[in-house]
């Protein structure tokens, strides 16, 4: 008879983006995270979020106006730690700004994005569970779109696996019949994404580090990267500018009625 051994339950830590200016939300003296979604603001919702998940560590990466997000967030949950991304450089410079706090840190790391704020807890717990389900390095959540416009296809392997993330300017008329995207939400194995954050190079015309140039250090390795789908693509919205805004403002509300 053989006896299957249980592995131990990983810890978490998320890393919440939250440096943006959000020029298209007209207001340069508020912090994008900040503007008020039904009486809390944007970002309340997100470190809830990561909270309800019990997670271990949860960092902020914080920037563009940061004192009021510091203090506001420091009072309504005293566990989060932030760190300054001072130069925004990029979803991938965003991220290292954790490394040096989560050095010791072992197990896996949610990345969320400050301006995201209608991820339900359910649809995280199913991101993360299928992401230790496939024993994969990196899970991305993805979303499927009548019209995916601008965003980066997702392409599969025959496993379900994902192959390549195929940006919209580099896709063919085949990819680009592709309806599901990157959602920019992502579960890593933190050892595997912080030794590929130490390779990446800013080469590309806005002189950034991409988060999602890693997918190509894992693929390179033969690591396995996963995805999984959320069932209402309103989760994975971001809040970019003020429609947007009354946008989010409208589920919020309709949740809370039901």
């Amino acid at each position: 008879m053989s006896i299957e051994l249980i592995k131990p339950p990983r810890s978490l830590a998320v890393v919440i983006m939250a440096a943006g200016k959000g020029t298209r939300m007209k207001n340069p003296d508020l912090a994008k995270v900040m503007y008020d979604i039904n009486g809390k603001p944007m970002v309340w919702y997100v470190v809830e979020l990561a909270t309800k998940l019990q997670a271990e560590r949860i960092m902020l990466i914080v920037g563009w106006q940061k004192q009021p997000v510091i203090d506001y967030v420091s009072q309504a949950y005293p566990n989060v730690e932030f760190a300054e991304q001072a130069q925004q450089l990029g979803t991938g410079h965003a991220v290292m700004q954790a490394m040096t706090a989560l050095k010791e840190f072992e197990g896996d790391l949610l990345v969320l994005s400050g301006d995201v704020p209608l991820l339900t807890e359910k649809t995280a717990r199913a991101h993360i569970g299928y992401h230790r389900a496939t024993d994969a390095a990196a899970t991305i959540l993805t979303a499927e779109l009548k019209d995916p416009g601008d965003y980066g296809r997702i392409a599969r392997s025959d496993d379900g696996s994902v192959q390549k993330i195929v940006e919209h300017k580099d896709a063919s008329k085949k990819e680009l019949a592709i309806r599901e995207i990157n959602s920019g939400i992502y579960v890593f194995d933190k050892q595997k994404l912080f030794e590929c954050l130490l390779q990446l190079q800013p080469n590309n015309a806005q002189g950034e580090y991409y988060l999602t140039d890693v997918f190509e250090l894992f693929w390179k390795n033969k690591w396995r990267v996963s995805a999984v789908k959320v069932l209402d693509p309103v989760e994975v919205m971001g809040i970019n500018d003020l429609q947007q805004l009354e946008s989010a403002r409208a589920t919020i509300a309709a949740r809370t009625t039901t």
